[in-house]
């Protein structure tokens, strides 16, 4: 699959049900030529495109064929009136066991652009699990401000030899102290090429039909548009295409006025739409390169192939060995998310004047108990109960009158209920009613840290390194003290997203209007922090839940 989208596609069909039948089942494959156990869908990989129009209602009959429990979990997608179709383990349900089938069954509404899907059981996104879903609006062509001739996904990965079980029995025992596994090679679209010779001790086959730089055949003087979309485990990319700027035209499915440059830096589950022009007039084949920012590897191994190519050609006979200049700034030695200040949403949406709540969160990786090291949202380490989850807990608790999940000793909307939840493994935010939350996260981690919500977009107001403005530097992080940064925000656009990273010891400040009921995850979406406990969750709505 080139997951090429459909040119001739109809924007204003009516609303339909677009529907799947996925297997998923333990299978053998090299996407780099070194032999693997991989966890696919219907033998493919990457997994199986979903291209449906806003309004469409989806539906995905999952037959679990594998040796382990799985749950899929679409990236991005509100779920408004269907939470339970979310996908979490241990928060908005039970994983598919083994042998068994589940159907998901949802509408997109109220959203469009790029997203993807992936498991959300352990870290079985990084075995293969994984595939991209685009939701076309209505009025995407004057949504997106560069008319483009072709529209494609280009995934990129990185990619370990080793099933993530395994590596997580590594991650997590005594004494690791936080050195995640480092990735042995880069991908696009599921396909590279390493020398077998570089591994003498694996079976590897580097000259089957899978294995290979992809080719992209853009044609000459055009418009193209390029959905990228960073599905990996750990590592922060900067993609660029040699001698062609890199319009960006959307961001985590927003559409945003077009901004040009030479390299886009992505983390772990965001996407950017970019858009080139096909007149460069030095060569008729260049290489689009996506280059895994290694300083914040702890360890990396000598077999580490940090760069993925593939070849962008103008004709079918154009040489797929390209000789394209490089540009000549610098590449990043930071992970942290690109300055996305420039970026303007298309469809101007103010954020709320005023916030009705305002809440701190500190992320830490601490040598606990046992001297395991783990992830703490202010010194919470998610643990999921697989069997009683939170959405499910939740309903059956306030269907039944249980004061727990609706406490009397707050009088806020918006709080923190460590009355039904035990905070040591579930930290919840819980709201009744429609709030808007603001939330301030400061990272005392020397790692980069990719902060997904489930279920919402959130406006990013501000990022940083250090400490945000403050009155007094002494008097700690509260919102009173922290009224300089305010005092500077611009809120009458700002980017909406649905990850953004809080870089080591920086700080990250959204706004979230919090109108959606449901369970919520918010976690790091490096995949090994969030097995290590990095995620709280937002339990949104209440009132609703009924």
């Amino acid at each position: 699959n080139d997951y090429v989208l459909d040119t001739e596609w109809d924007y204003e069909a009516s609303p339909q049900r677009r529907e799947y039948t996925w297997t998923v089942k333990d299978q053998v494959h090299n996407p780099d030529g070194i032999y693997r156990q991989m966890i696919l869908i219907n033998n493919q990989y990457p997994g199986p495109l979903i291209e449906v129009n806003e309004g469409d209602t989806i539906v995905v009959h999952v037959d679990n064929q594998a040796t382990n429990a799985t749950a899929l979990h679409w990236h991005g997608i509100y779920q408004n009136g269907t939470p339970h179709m979310d996908g979490t383990v241990g928060i908005t349900q039970c994983a598919i066991a083994p042998g068994r089938k589940f159907t998901y069954e949802f509408t997109v509404s109220g959203q469009s652009g790029t997203y993807w899907w992936h498991g959300h059981q352990g870290a079985q996104a990084s075995d293969g699990l994984y595939g991209p879903l685009i939701i076309h609006a209505r009025d995407e062509k004057k949504l997106q401000q560069i008319p483009y001739a072709t529209d494609r996904v280009v995934m990129v990965s990185d990619h370990y030899h080793d099933l993530s079980s395994a590596l997580l029995w590594q991650y997590l025992m005594p004494d690791m102290e936080n050195a995640e596994p480092v990735p042995n090679s880069g991908l696009i679209n599921g396909r590279a090429i390493r020398n077998c010779d570089d591994f003498p001790d694996r079976r590897c086959d580097n000259t089957t039909a899978n294995v290979g730089q992809p080719v992209f055949s853009l044609a000459p003087d055009e418009n193209h548009r390029l959905r990228i979309i960073n599905v990996g485990a750990f590592a922060e990319f900067q993609v660029q295409l040699d001698e062609h700027e890199l319009a960006v035209t959307e961001v985590d499915g927003t559409d945003v006025v077009p901004v040009s440059y030479h390299r886009i830096n992505i983390n772990p589950a965001q996407r950017y739409s970019v858009v080139i022009n096909t007149t460069v007039e030095s060569a008729d084949s260049f290489w689009l390169r996506a280059r895994m920012v290694t300083s914040c590897f702890t360890d990396p191994p000598e077999t580490l192939q940090p760069d993925a190519l593939a070849v962008v050609r103008y004709s079918s006979d154009a040489d797929i060995t390209p000789t394209s200049k490089d540009w000549s700034e610098q590449l990043e030695v930071e992970c942290r998310d690109m300055d996305t200040t420039e970026l303007a949403p298309v469809e101007v949406i103010p954020a709320p004047a005023t916030a009705d709540a305002f809440f701190y969160f500190r992320v830490t990786v601490e040598i606990g108990d046992y001297r395991l090291s783990r992830g703490m949202f202010d010194g919470s380490s998610w643990r999921p109960n697989a069997r009683s989850p939170t959405l499910l807990r939740t309903i059956d608790g306030l269907t039944e009158g249980n004061t727990t999940f609706s406490p009397a000793t707050t009088s806020s909307g918006a709080f923190i209920n460590d009355v039904a939840f035990h905070r040591d493994h579930e930290l919840v935010l819980q709201t009744t009613g429609i709030q808007t939350i603001d939330i301030l996260v400061s990272n005392f981690d020397d790692g980069n840290h990719p902060l997904h919500l489930h279920g919402y977009k959130y406006f990013v107001l501000a990022q940083g390194h250090g400490y945000p403005p403050m009155i007094n530097p002494l008097d700690g992080t509260n919102r009173e003290n922290i009224q300089p940064l305010y005092n500077q925000l611009d809120l009458s656009n700002p980017l909406r997203r649905d990850t953004a990273s809080v870089e080591a010891f920086g700080w990250i400040l959204i706004r979230l209007v919090a109108d959606n009921p449901g369970a919520w995850a918010m976690h790091c979406h490096i995949s090994w922090h969030t097995e290590a406990g990095l995620l709280m969750q937002l339990l949104t709505r209440t009132d609703k839940l009924e």
